[in-house]
């Protein structure tokens, strides 16, 4: 490849030469707006319950003072009404699932324990009885569990399944002599476990369990279950046949009370099965509304998608926070002298440092877009504006696509912020760590990611399936034709040659092509759709083969499946980012946002490099381009990273960490005019490397002994 001329590829300045101030800034209230999406109102309202010292997360409580403290706080938001508005307008909500979504996922702000707390009583508990039930249970509970007199638990989750729910092994086995269901809980495997609010407070459950009725067991179903009453001394005290324990204490969320519960023969009245798909006689005769039993199971399971959006939604709120903290210190902090002895550098303008956060910055622009995308349709399927089956399984798959992408960016932003940070960042008074702990589980919760995934790479199959079983038969003679002159040409030497030829001479010709958003899009569509069809290929065998050898081969793809699987998800936040470029009408900042695109585009590429590189998508020298290309516009982002940060709308108040307080910034400036004025003085000690160096080049120095 020829050199570069210095007008196609600058040298970075050195550390402390860089600009860190914008030439132009960008429209900070614009992009908040765009940022905060369509509740935008509603969600910094939610966010500012952060600035209420009654409702911010107290480090270093015992487990007991913190589960009170949060049920004092969700007991704050009922009285408030903040967590309702997904509800009808009859029982004081808002008919605003989307609304209530925006204003949900913003209590991490305060502690997460908030969070996850109300999550469980209006999100899972009321949410399961709302979407679950009828007419008559909502009239019966729901302003129980709005009020919150009747705080609840979701009893899915048992040891011994996980997220396996179609094999959970409690039943429900319906007695026609007294009309009540006869709840059992066979084995300890069958116990409910991770249950918020079984611990301490709930006094109610929404029990999932195998429905058995005339000898058949009709799959999942949904029980409204009292599980405690209050005794003489006031207390709680669990009701007959009931059991739990409590989960004691855990990596992070002290404020929520998980545990145990299971059963031996609970008697539940035939009216507290919530029979809106599913329903009993009172003579024992089973009916529903959707005669598959597959269907009825992923269509009641569809109505809870909420947990999953909404868990998507705080991580990014954990992920902004923790960017926020982080780039604001870096901007300040100073450490080691560059191209100036006297002032040491902003570890901002070190290039590593750019590389730790900026990247991540874009990963959560892009995946804030992406998250207002399925949060829109959130809401147009739970209003009813466009519910249809085809609706629900599109917002399922894109819920499963998203949760593990947002929840594992968290972690990722919180522990590269804790460490760009260095000692301070470990302290809790600056809030890392902390959030840390409690966003660790959000990877679990609603479905590992990796499961989530494996949901997503089937979808991509069967929808690859259908496109196929559309094409006639000579027309899929000319697809496989032209899929396998497309693999092969992009594996022959002769592709990159002419790669190699159009590059020739020019890093700029090279990155140029790199930068525009068309070859992003399709680099990262063909990388989803040629993976997706080389599984489809490879598993086409499993159509005939025994169960067990479908079943090998399957397990044998699965781990690509999941990889397709990401891919996709990647792919369609970079979509939602290109989509939310043409919304901003400064120029200014629309090109720097576009410059923050492309840092997430191409960071996508260089971390899969060598998939591209392998199937013949790019050539070694291209690919060496998109790495120096990255490292370019980490320089373009630098003087806006604070800008960048500030438009997410997190306040020194909002954040509660020390080091984002300004306070490193009085202390570096304190101490560089301490030194200034020494200098000025005369009064700065002869550093003595400089003596040396002085002696030596005047030949004074003296021999060594």
């Amino acid at each position: 490849m020829g050199a570069a001329s210095p007008a196609s590829a600058p040298t970075p300045p050195s550390p402390g030469a860089t600009r860190t101030e914008p030439t132009e800034r960008i429209d900070g209230a614009a992009l908040g707006r765009l940022l905060d999406g369509r509740w935008w109102q509603v969600r910094r309202e939610a966010r500012d319950l952060a600035l209420d010292p009654a409702m911010q997360k107290i480090e270093g409580l015992s487990l007991a003072e913190h589960r009170e403290r949060a049920l004092a706080q969700i007991q704050h938001l009922a009285r408030r009404r903040v967590v309702h508005r997904a509800y009808p307008a009859a029982f004081g909500g808002g008919d605003d699932p989307g609304a209530n979504l925006a204003a949900f996922e913003e209590l991490v702000a305060a502690d997460p324990s908030i969070q996850i707390k109300a999550g469980v009583q209006w999100g899972l508990f009321g949410a399961a009885v709302l979407h679950l039930g009828t007419d008559e249970h909502h009239a019966r509970l729901l302003p129980g569990i709005l009020d919150l007199t009747v705080p609840g638990c979701f009893a899915m989750t048992e040891i011994g399944h996980g997220s396996d729910v179609a094999s959970i092994a409690t039943t429900a086995t319906y007695d026609a002599g007294t009309e009540a269901f006869v709840l059992t809980t066979p084995v300890v495997a069958a116990r409910k476990e991770y249950i918020g609010n079984a611990a301490v407070h709930g006094r109610a459950a929404v029990v999932f369990a195998q429905l058995v009725t005339k000898g058949v067991n009709h799959g999942v179903h949904a029980f409204y279950v009292p599980i405690r009453a209050e005794v003489d001394d006031g207390e709680l005290a669990f009701l007959p046949g009931v059991t739990g324990r409590d989960d004691g204490l855990k990596g992070g969320l002290g404020g929520v009370d998980n545990g145990q519960l299971w059963f031996d023969r609970v008697r539940v009245p035939r009216a507290n099965l919530l029979n809106r798909y599913g329903d009993v006689a009172p003579d024992g005769t089973y009916s529903s509304p959707i005669a598959s039993p597959g269907r009825r199971f992923f269509t009641m399971l569809g109505t809870l998608v909420q947990g999953r959006v909404s868990l998507s939604g705080a991580a990014l709120v954990a992920a902004k926070m923790a960017l926020a903290i982080a780039v604001t210190y870096g901007a300040e902090r100073r450490q080691f002298t560059g191209a100036d002895e006297h002032n040491e550098v902003v570890l901002l303008d070190y290039q590593q440092h750019q590389r730790r956060l900026l990247p991540l910055l874009a990963r959560t622009y892009a995946a804030t877009f992406a998250h207002h995308q399925m949060l829109d349709r959130f809401h147009e399927v739970f209003s009813g504006a466009h519910d249809t089956d085809a609706d629900r399984q599109d917002l399922e798959t894109l819920a499963a696509a998203a949760k593990p992408l947002t929840t594992w960016l968290a972690l990722d932003a919180l522990q590269e912020a804790r460490e760009a940070c260095g000692g301070a960042g470990y302290m809790a008074e600056n809030r890392l760590v902390g959030l840390r702990q409690d966003m660790d589980v959000y990877v679990t919760f609603e479905g590992d990611n990796n499961v989530l995934l494996q949901l997503v790479g089937k979808r991509l199959l069967t929808d690859y399936g259908k496109e196929m079983a559309r094409i006639d038969i000579a027309g899929a003679a000319r697809y496989v034709a032209a899929r396998a002159a497309d693999m092969t040409l992009h594996r022959t030497p002769l592709r990159r040659a002419a790669q190699s030829i159009l590059d020739t001479g020019s890093r700029a010709r090279s990155a140029g092509h790199l930068r525009a958003a068309d070859t992003q899009r399709e680099l990262l569509e063909d990388r989803v759709e040629a993976m997706v069809a080389e599984i489809a290929t490879a598993l086409r065998p499993a159509r005939t083969a025994p169960a067990v050898e479908a079943a090998a081969l399957f397990n044998a793809h699965q781990h690509d499946l999941i990889e397709a699987a990401r891919a996709h998800g990647e792919l369609m936040q970079w979509e939602a980012f290109t989509a939310a470029l043409t919304t901003v009408r400064d120029p200014h900042t629309r090109d720097v946002l576009g410059t923050l695109r492309d840092l997430f585009g191409l960071t996508l590429i260089e971390k899969n490099l060598a998939w591209y590189l392998m199937n013949g998508r790019l050539t070694a020298q291209r690919a060496k381009t998109v790495t120096s290309y990255v490292d370019r516009l980490l320089v373009r982002l630098r003087p806006h990273a604070t800008d960048l940060v500030e438009a997410f709308g997190y306040t020194p108040a909002h954040l509660r960490a020390t080091i984002a307080t300004g306070v490193e910034a009085e202390r570096q400036q304190e101490a560089r005019a301490y030194y200034r004025r020494l200098r000025a003085a005369g009064q700065e000690p002869v550093n003595e490397k400089e003596l040396h160096a002085s002696q030596q080049k005047s030949g004074l120095a003296q021999p060594a002994d």
